[in-house]
């Protein structure tokens, strides 16, 4: 046996040169052992100030060698596997820890030759209660693709931060490809469960399935007959597994990090770590990761909740007033007036309204009410039907794309009629839709009244991360009974509608884009301008 060499290449990148294990004579005919194992290790942040990392004990491990076809990566019970000799490893121990890695460099004909490495690297991170309690809950928990809401599957750029920024997949898109029906059990002892065929009555009994992934990456998880779709392949045969999951947070990012090829609900590759993105809709994470290409960041909504447990009839069906916007210029007077003025009636706004042409058109079958900014202020409009359309009780939908600089704060909403005689709160507020000014992903429904207002309202929220790349559904089913918050027809909220509420007279409607202030934020320094389009505002009762 040959002597361990120790190459340090740089403090960002320590290099180990081994030559393993092996017999000297490593041909045996045709089928030849691997030799001349070269491993480089990265420990992730460090530098001269980190010489042990960022605290994550996140380590990089590349290995090479002669005559090998497969790599794995071993140490305890965890294990990652990769044909091309890449695989990223997470030690989470606190404090600063000596670990000792086996490399396995795989031949043909099951030869193997194998070394060990030792890496030192610091652990700090220590996951948060209430993020172990989403994730595991009470031990039943089962995550799936969400897959009835718009943007549940995507892509967009590596590093990017907007979900699903060139393409995001439209409710049910991908049915019957091998994602639907998986589900994934991230279990208190570790162990992470994927279920490939949730329809199967006993998993012990009938593991079979299959899965959706990226044509040139899912091979390897092996061998199969799934059906090749452009640059996807769809339902290749793969049974129910389990591997293990640990939180770690490189860079201060929350993530989910897997072991050995183990995925969430569609296989790209790469480092088998999922960052959290959003984790403020309950029942609700938005994830996403970087394909072993390198070429793609994939964005996934899992939900906890099974299909169907906010399934929706509307009793109003009959449309009664709509604006579909067909027709070019100033919105239509006999829909719409405007508030004017500045300062946002007591929320800090930063805006003026106007009912200028550049803050507020119909133009290409949209209405469109722009935020610009004029100097060190910013104007916008606020149209409203008050006065012109007051009604009680109803389904209004309306459909729309938001604007996506950060401090704008669009709101679709309706006010009791009677507010300059019964102040708010009193009058009552139904916001169909708000969204913060530094949260893109994620929109609010809330009804404000004496009984949770001043400084709060009765609300809930919904990640819609293509909010501000596509039209949705915004929709409120206002009766004597309920208040029901929708968008693209699943519920996120309801609220009980009672006598003590003041949710029993008219009500009008509100559109508009404020600028900062209380849910707006601060603004972009570089902001100029941003629209919301609205396609069309509709009422049914």
């Amino acid at each position: 046996m040959k002597k361990l060499i120790y190459i340090f290449t740089s403090l960002v990148a320590v290099a180990f040169v081994i030559t393993a294990c092996q017999d000297d004579d490593a041909s045996f005919g045709d089928v030849i052992a691997p030799s001349n194992i070269v491993v480089t290790t990265e420990i992730v942040g460090q530098d001269s100030a980190n010489p042990y990392g960022d605290g994550s004990g996140v380590v990089n491990f590349t290995a090479i060698a002669d005559n090998a076809i497969n790599y794995k990566f071993v140490y305890n019970s965890a294990e990652v596997s990769s044909p091309i000799g890449e695989a990223s490893m997470n030690f989470s121990n606190l404090g600063v820890n000596t670990y000792d890695v086996v490399v396995i460099a795989y031949g043909t004909g099951g030869t193997s030759s194998s070394t060990v490495v030792s890496v030192e690297v610091l652990a700090t991170y220590s996951p948060p209660q209430d993020l172990l309690d989403i994730l595991v809950g009470d031990g039943s928990k089962v995550w799936r693709l969400k897959s009835e809401q718009a943007g549940h599957f995507g892509l967009g750029p590596v590093g990017g931060q907007i979900p699903s920024e060139w393409y995001g997949a439209g409710p049910e898109e991908k049915a019957g490809v091998g994602m639907y029906d998986d589900r994934f059990i991230f279990n208190e002892d570790g162990t992470f469960t994927y279920i490939t065929n949730n329809t199967n009555d006993d998993v012990t009994e009938d593991p079979s399935g299959t899965v959706f992934g990226r044509d040139g990456l899912i091979n390897e998880l092996g061998s199969g007959s799934g059906t090749v779709n452009g640059a996807d392949v769809e339902n290749f045969p793969y049974n129910d597994y389990s591997e293990s999951w640990v939180l770690i947070a490189p860079g201060g990012q929350e993530t989910i990090s897997l072991t050995g090829l183990a995925f969430i609900s569609y296989y790209c590759g790469g480092s088998h770590n999922y960052q959290i993105f959003d984790r403020s809709v309950p029942n609700e994470l938005l994830l996403k990761t970087t394909d072993g290409n390198n070429e793609f960041d994939w964005w996934f909504i899992i939900t906890s909740e099974e299909p169907g447990g906010n399934s929706f009839t509307s009793q109003y069906n009959n449309l009664v007033w709509e604006d579909d916007f067909n027709t070019n210029g100033a919105p239509d007077a006999g829909n719409w007036t405007y508030d004017l003025g500045a300062g946002g009636w007591g929320n800090q706004e930063l805006q003026t309204y106007t009912d200028n042409a550049e803050n507020v058109i119909v133009e290409d079958g949209f209405l469109k009410i722009t935020a610009k900014a004029d100097g060190t202020s910013y104007t916008s409009a606020r149209l409203k039907s008050e006065g012109l359309y007051d009604f009680t009780f109803g389904r209004v939908e309306v459909r729309a794309k938001l604007p996506v600089s950060i401090g704008t704060w669009p709101a679709i909403w309706m006010l009791g009629s009677d507010y300059q005689t019964n102040t708010w709160p009193a009058c009552g507020e139904i916001d169909i839709m708000e969204q913060t000014g530094q949260d893109k992903n994620v929109v609010l429904g809330t009804v404000h009244h004496p009984g949770v207002s001043p400084g709060a309202g009765d609300s809930s929220s919904i990640s819609v991360p293509t909010s501000t790349t596509e039209f949705h559904n915004y929709t409120v089913e206002w009766t004597p009974d309920e208040i029901i918050f929708l968008v693209d027809d699943t519920v996120f909220h309801t609220v009980a509608n009672t006598s003590d509420l003041p949710f029993d007279s008219d009500f009008f409607i509100i559109l508009n884009i404020a600028m900062g202030g209380t849910l707006g934020g601060d603004v972009d320094p570089a902001f100029t301008e941003d629209t919301m389009e609205i396609d069309y505002v509709r009422v049914y009762q």
